[in-house]
């Protein structure tokens, strides 16, 4: 379980771009979401949220990226059918899901399953989790986010 003040767990994955390091952003402030599935009505809402917001984020320093379990040609797909503009990463065998807590135990119609809890950690200049918001409801959510990063 991480809490706030911990250290955050490293990040290190391919994005639909290029690759992503936690390491490589010290001095940033990272908002770090994961979300189910890209391409899927709540993902794309959030998706679409935090990029509408990405210039205000990059006047605070902050560093936005989305994780799923999806690989890199599937998150390019979905950037580029929404114009997207924050990066996302391809956590395709969970390993980073399971640091931050996010691969879970979930259930639909009777049926259990494995699968991301969307959640969004926000991840200060020295690399400590400053604030975790699990179980996301997606209205108004970046805009939250961002009133903390603005904040910090």
């Amino acid at each position: 379980m991480i809490n706030v003040n911990d250290i955050a767990p490293d990040i290190n994955i391919s994005t639909d771009i290029d690759n992503f390091s936690l390491n490589d952003q010290k001095g940033k402030k990272i908002v770090v979401f994961f979300f189910p599935r890209a391409d899927t009505s709540g993902c794309t809402a959030e998706a679409i949220d935090f990029s509408n917001l990405k210039k205000k984020f990059d006047d605070c320093n902050c560093i936005l990226i989305g994780i799923s379990k999806d690989n890199p040609q599937k998150q390019k797909k979905f950037r580029e059918k929404y114009n997207l503009t924050c990066l996302l990463g391809s956590d395709s065998e969970t390993n980073v899901c399971e640091r931050y807590g996010v691969w879970i135990e979930k259930s639909m119609y009777g049926k259990k399953y494995m699968g991301i809890q969307r959640s969004t950690f926000l991840i200060d200049e020295e690399g400590l989790i400053s604030f975790i918001w699990p179980k996301v409801k997606v209205p108004g959510h970046a805009e939250e986010v961002l009133k903390k990063v603005e904040e910090m």
